[in-house]
């Protein structure tokens, strides 16, 4: 009998059900601390580090390391299992986030930037595994999406707290970044434990997953990565950026900003899941890569405060799910011990223009004005509405996925056989 998402909360005590709760406790936590982070890292940089925007664009780029090295981490970790790696990442994360507070210059932050980078890129790939294994390939949308409100409430709780922190001038930015660090760790020891699981059933005979997965049958999806790395590294590189330096907005404002993002999030993330699950991943990545490019020229052309948050609240609503979609798009294809590595490949594409793209765009952006790297960033949402257009994950099955597929049909058909020939005698 496979199982329920629905009901996983509500069956705790099987091995979906306590899967779920670690997994949305990890998830919360991850969600804070990121939060907690990317919400203030732009004004610590600005009002203590005193950077540029060139300045910014190195820090993006050295942020991103963790995710270009992702695949060759992989690779050498691969026989680590889900749980126990992303854990292990959780702990780099809470090291990296609690010790940023204490740099004072730019070769004193970088350590910590990269330590942090490596935790955070190895769970970005991972939470995508674990979420996965819970459910079936019909619910992945969902089940994707109810972790992602998860992780928004814990994005949601972070920034009122930064909010008044602030505000009231509660904290230094060094003990903030050491909460970052408190909650990560704790994000940690809930995930250690997460039960080895496949379609929400113990596995088993434990998975063998290939050091490296490099598959023409995969190549819609590594090309949705790389689109991706250039136009989210720009907008997440620089969108703050502009509230900032351009239109002058403090820690609380940018609180408030993205207190209204999580809510929506919070309440709306299931429902898209959903709507990935039963409309398909082609339409929904199409329409989603529409919005960008409404949001990102809108932000590009915005002389208004009020008219760019606007934009910025809608490119970062729609955000989360370009990654659930192509998640669930590669579970399609793919066999099950391909996934893991596959994801980590994407990541790895997704960031080979994630070190490039930000460190041009912040040469760009200080001699020529913002608006040139977000005219950028919104063509290459324009190339990815053509190539979503040719998924399909039916017919781009890879072969080992046919051949699985069509065993287990034959095996459901001699059970079919015998349990029928079996009520008849």
């Amino acid at each position: 009998m496979r199982t329920n998402p629905n009901r996983l909360v509500s069956s705790w005590k099987s091995p979906a059900g306590y899967g779920f709760i670690m997994l949305a406790t990890m998830q919360v936590a991850y969600g804070f601390a990121n939060s907690v982070n990317n919400n203030v890292i732009t004004n610590f940089f600005a009002d203590v580090l005193h950077f540029t925007g060139p300045q910014f664009g190195y820090m993006t780029a050295i942020r991103e390391v963790g995710g270009l090295m992702l695949i060759a981490l992989m690779a050498v970790l691969y026989r680590v299992s889900i749980p126990r790696l992303t854990a292990t990442a959780m702990v780099l994360l809470a090291v990296g986030y609690a010790l940023f507070g204490f740099a004072t210059g730019f070769a004193s932050i970088i350590p910590w930037i990269l330590i942090s980078s490596f935790g955070m890129h190895i769970v970005f790939q991972t939470q995508f595994s674990l979420g996965m294994s819970l459910t079936t390939q019909e619910r992945s949308g969902h089940v994707l999406g109810r972790m992602g409100a998860y992780a928004q409430a814990g994005t949601f709780v972070a920034l009122v707290l930064v909010f008044f922190i602030f505000r009231y001038a509660l904290l230094s930015y060094r003990w903030t970044f050491i909460m970052c660090g408190v909650a990560a760790f704790a994000g940690a020891v809930a995930i250690f434990r997460f039960p080895d699981l496949h379609e929400g059933q113990l596995r088993k005979v434990a998975a063998t997953p290939e050091r490296i997965v490099w598959r023409r049958d995969y190549r819609w999806y590594y090309w949705l990565n790389v689109l991706d790395g250039i136009r989210q590294q720009i907008f997440f590189s620089f969108g703050l950026w502009v509230l900032v330096n351009r239109f002058e907005m403090q820690v609380e404002d940018i609180s408030l900003l993205l207190m209204i993002v999580t809510v929506i999030g919070i309440f709306s993330s299931p429902y898209l899941g959903r709507l990935i699950d039963r409309l398909g991943e082609r339409r929904m990545l199409q329409s989603i890569n529409v919005g960008y490019v409404i949001a990102l020229a809108g932000y590009a052309l915005s002389n208004n405060v009020y008219l760019a948050c606007f934009f910025y609240v809608v490119y970062s609503f729609i955000f989360p799910f370009s990654t659930i979609g192509a998640s669930t798009y590669l579970r399609k294809i793919a066999v099950p011990e391909d996934i893991g590595p596959s994801l980590a490949m994407g990541v790895t594409l997704l960031h080979v223009t994630a070190v490039v793209v930000p460190v041009i765009a912040g040469f760009i952006l200080n001699f020529v004005g913002y608006q040139v790297p977000f005219f950028i960033a919104c063509g290459a949402a324009v190339v990815t509405v053509a190539v979503t257009h040719r998924l399909d994950p039916v017919g781009q099955r890879s072969a080992a996925r046919v051949a699985l597929d069509e065993s287990l049909r034959a095996s459901r058909e001699a059970l079919k056989k015998a349990a029928d020939e079996e009520a008849s005698s």
